[in-house]
């Protein structure tokens, strides 16, 4: 009893002389959650009560331990700000860290040292620096994410410190600043099956060594700056792959044919790269494919047919716009050249369509048939295709001068019409087929063929027709002088067609001069929604397109002789667009513009038209090279998002243009007059998707259209239409240019719309604000981009770039919201009031584009982004896709609030022994996870 009591008294003694002896959580464990408490900005919102020393005796709220050491902080998505201490590395028990959706801000804390740390959120909150050390000693980790954190604003690199977490299978980094090339440090982690590295700064190649990495989720799309290159071929052998996302990157070479193997695929995205070739029709083939984006790329041939519920492939050299429909033959025949020589971008993107003849680059073609093949110096590299051998009609082929290799293929001499075959200067191999003697084949400065090493090849050089080299003439001296005529009368003939046509059109640009430029200013008209003043100059002087001679020869008929303009199928009869809109009856009438009435035509067949008809009290030289450039402009061209020309007439004064019927007008009637025209007004979805249409559009104008760019000069809502399904084109290309190369700026005459004009297009403002005092200006594509980001303006607000009946501060759309300070609440209330603001995911892509527009308008033409960044932009939004998965509150009545083991019990309560092999909610993505697979069950960390 004596010994009771002592022991009793001792225990009272030593409680009074430290006061946490009866404390069940490890005071360090306490005194760091103390600083996580005084570091935050609003600690209230934790719940932590104040003075207590045991957090885990008391259970305090979202911190859960094993024994009496902290094992678990849960705080994802409370609005917490503040910073975090420095030691917080101190809780050595740490297992799973929850942080994820808050403000957090400063330093992130280091995690060295957490040898038990499995699983790490801290992805969406506003950490702007990395610790050196943090990723030291992690050899436990599964899962990482840092995704959305500003970190290191000038870049940083992943260190080779990660490569001690060798169980690592979960790693998300998105939008957190990474520069450099992909780490290779990743290559040799075998367990990692997720990996998102989307929108950083990373660039160079994928590493080889990925090749072998169990990967079911790839994010490497939307890299900033140099971008992602090299090829893809590293995906290929990813045999796990469920989800690649590589678009809005510099990919280029073809679709690996080996992706046929990647039968988990599910999701593959690689539009907006460079890459060339087939699309592999194994890929098509893929059953568990559910979505296929292959826009904004350079492939060519047929479309696979396949049943893909997502595919997409706009803005594709193809030769057909549908899947399953196979090439013509000598597009067959062509492409199997073009991949021989590994698809050059430049004539995989030129290449386009289903005719060689229509304006291939280096394709000459006589009627309809291909007759020569022109690509000297092309820098072409690979080998010869036997396939040439299918262009029966095929007369003269010159590849000389590129870096051609192996031997020439022996079909190319069942060639009949085959006259020329230059193939000098290539790095050809022996033997050289026998052709016959009517074939001039050329293979001088081949090396190999020159000195082929065996008496046998070296005799095959000289077999057949006619071949040339340094050495030896094969026909003997005649022929050998005869080339030397040529050597001599070819340059000497050459030269005097340049001197004479340069001293043509040096008396032309001086017959030129003497007239001066006519500013044509068109008044408004009540009847166009725009109610704007459209200005052109007519410039006598300016190299403008042409679509044909025929159509100069018949610009000073005054006849009323009916007759058409020859130019291929373009061509309609006039009496037929008579009858279509019944003698261009007023009730058809859809719209005026500067120069004409656009007309509603509906033919025998019950095909609708529009028909463009000029007035002939407009009918000048102007208004003729406006009606030239619109007929050579959409020949040339051809994109869904552009109205397709159908047809063109002329009968005396008139001139026609037949356009494809666009149902529901301009844009401008359902921004400006929906009311008046009892139209309902346009949802934030449907402007989104018109906004978008119309940015491939004009990316295609200026960087894919044949081999060329051209700048519009007038784009405006009023001149972008709608279909039936409120699909967009542009149109009226009348005040067309080529672009210039380069960055150099275009001098050119003003043309365009008061409301929509860049900055550069004029030099001064007189004091009336309707006319320039300087006509002259400097343009480039950047104009376009200017009057694209007045469109968006126009999306947003629903209000008239241009608009004399509203007061000073509104008047000029663009300088209203320009000069302004806008506030959160403030561009709300200049929000089109038909789009719900209070919607925080619509306003949140207002917001968006609203910055778009900002950029686009900048006053610096060089400020202003290209329109593939636009494109970019807008298509994140529209077309915003996300694994499905479920809810897991709804489905299993799981409390993520409990501790781990109360919850793996849940799971095993709810689905027997097996978490659901799905996608999860993002808004659990911080979920303590059971230790064994719960890794796999992620899909995406960052709920992208």
């Amino acid at each position: 009893m004596r010994y009771r009591v002592k022991l009793l008294l001792l225990l009272l003694l030593t409680s009074f002389w430290d006061p946490c002896a009866w404390c069940a959580t490890e005071p360090g464990d306490v005194a760091v959650l103390e600083k996580i408490r005084k570091g935050l900005d609003n600690p209230e919102l934790l719940k932590w009560p104040s003075g207590d020393p045991d957090p885990c005796g008391n259970k305090w709220p979202h911190v859960y331990c094993a024994g009496n050491r902290v094992s678990q902080i849960q705080l994802q998505n409370f609005g917490l700000s503040g910073r975090l201490p420095e030691d917080f590395n101190e809780l050595t028990e740490l297992v799973n860290l929850g942080l994820q959706r808050n403000n957090f801000s400063g330093e992130l804390p280091s995690l060295s040292g957490l040898s038990k740390l499995q699983y790490a959120f801290l992805n969406e909150n506003q950490f702007d620096t990395i610790p050196a050390d943090f990723f030291n000693g992690l050899s436990s980790l599964e899962v990482l994410a840092l995704s959305k954190n500003p970190l290191n604003v000038s870049g940083w690199m992943l260190p080779k410190a990660l490569g001690d977490s060798a169980q690592l299978t979960n790693l998300s980094l998105i939008d957190c600043n990474l520069i450099g090339p992909l780490p290779e440090v990743l290559g040799s982690m075998h367990s990692l099956t997720v990996l998102q590295m989307s929108d950083n700064m990373l660039s160079g190649e994928i590493p080889q060594s990925y090749a072998t990495l169990p990967l079911q989720i790839l994010w490497l799309n939307e890299q900033k700056g140099n971008q992602i290159s090299g090829t893809i071929d590293a995906i290929a052998s990813m045999t796990m792959l469920r989800e690649a996302w590589l678009h809005g990157n510099s990919f280029t070479g073809m679709i690996p044919s080996s992706i046929g193997q990647l039968v988990s695929l599910e999701s593959l995205w690689l539009n907006n790269n460079q890459l060339v070739g087939v699309i592999p029709e194994n890929i098509a083939a893929l059953k568990q494919l559910q979505s296929l984006r292959l826009d904004n790329n350079f492939f060519v041939g047929a479309i696979p047919e396949t049943s893909i519920a997502n595919f997409s492939y706009s803005n594709n050299p193809t030769c057909q716009d549908t899947p399953g429909v196979p090439c013509s033959v000598e597009v067959t025949a062509l492409l199997d050249f073009l991949n021989g020589v590994n698809y050059p971008v430049n004539l995989a993107k030129s290449w386009s369509g289903n005719d060689p003849c229509n304006g291939w680059l280096g394709v000459s073609c006589s009627g309809s048939n291909v007759s020569t093949i022109n690509l000297p110096n092309f820098n072409l590299n690979g080998t010869l295709s036997p396939s040439l051998s299918r262009l029966s009609s095929l007369v003269h082929v010159f590849l000389q001068g590129n870096h051609l290799n192996g031997t020439i293929p022996t079909e190319l001499t069942s060639l009949q019409s085959l006259k020329l075959l230059n193939l000098s200067s290539n790095n050809l191999e022996p033997p050289v087929p026998k052709f016959s003697n009517a074939v001039n084949i050329i293979v001088d400065n081949n090396i190999l063929i020159q000195n082929p090493g065996t008496p046998s090849s070296g005799g095959d050089n000289t077999s057949g027709g006619r071949s040339s080299t340094p050495s030896k003439p094969v026909n003997g001296s005649s022929e050998s002088k005869r080339s030397k005529q040529l050597v001599i009368v070819v340059p000497v003939v050459v030269g005097i067609f340049f001197l004479s046509l340069a001293g043509f059109l040096i008396c032309l640009i001086q017959k030129k001069k003497r007239l001066p430029p006519a500013v044509v200013v068109h008044p408004k008209d009540s009847s166009d929604p725009d109610s704007f003043v459209k200005v052109a100059v007519a410039d006598f002087n300016a190299n403008s397109l042409t679509a044909t001679g025929d159509l100069h020869s018949n610009i000073s008929s005054a006849t009323t002789e009916s007759h058409v303009v020859q130019s291929g199928n373009l061509t309609v009869s006039v009496q037929i667009l008579r009858s279509a809109t019944q003698n261009f009856s007023a009730s058809n009438e859809l719209g005026r513009g500067g120069f004409g009435v656009v007309y509603k035509g509906e033919l025998h067949d019950g095909s609708m038209i529009a028909v463009k008809r000029m007035e002939s009290a407009v009918i000048s030289k102007k208004g003729f090279e406006e009606f030239q450039a619109e007929i050579a402009v959409l020949s040339k061209v051809r994109h869904r998002n552009l109205v397709s020309l159908l047809g063109y007439s002329i009968e005396g004064n008139e001139r026609l243009l037949v356009y494809e019927y666009m149902a529901q007008g301009a844009l401008s009637r359902h921004l400006f007059k929906w009311r008046e025209l009892a139209l309902d007004p346009l949802p934030w979805k449907r402007r989104l998707n018109i906004a978008l249409d119309v940015a491939r559009a004009m990316e295609y104008l200026h960087t894919l259209a044949q081999d060329k760019g051209f700048i519009h000069r007038d784009l405006k809502s009023s001149n972008i239409l709608l279909d039936d399904d409120f699909h967009a084109k542009v149109s009226d290309f009348g005040l067309v240019k080529l672009a210039p190369n380069g960055d150099h700026s275009m001098a050119t005459r003003l043309a365009g719309t008061f409301g929509y004009l860049a900055p550069e297009s004029f030099t001064e403002l007189p004091p009336d604000g309707i006319f320039w005092s300087t006509v002259t200006g400097k343009i480039t594509t950047k104009a376009d981009v200017f009057s694209f980001g007045v469109v968006l303006l126009e999306l947003v607000t629903g209000l008239m770039a241009l608009d004399e009946d509203r007061c000073d501060e509104k008047r000029y759309l663009v300088s209203w919201f320009c000069d302004s300070k806008w506030s959160r609440e403030k561009l709300k209330e200049a929000v089109d009031q038909q789009i719900d603001a209070s919607d925080e995911e619509a306003f949140q892509s207002v917001c968006k584009v609203v910055e778009l527009a900002g950029h686009c308008t900048a006053r610096d033409p060089h400020q202003r982004p290209d329109m593939g960044h636009a494109v970019n932009v807008l298509s994140s939004m529209v077309q915003k896709w996300k694994p499905g998965g479920y809810d897991l509150d709804e489905n299993f009545g799981i409390d993520f609030g409990q501790p781990l083991l109360q919850m793996v019990k849940g799971w095993q309560d709810a689905d027997g022994t097996c978490f659901p092999s799905r996608n999860i909610d993002d808004s659990k993505e911080s979920i303590p996870a059971r230790p064994a697979g719960f890794a796999e069950s992620f899909t995406s960390l960052d709920g992208r």
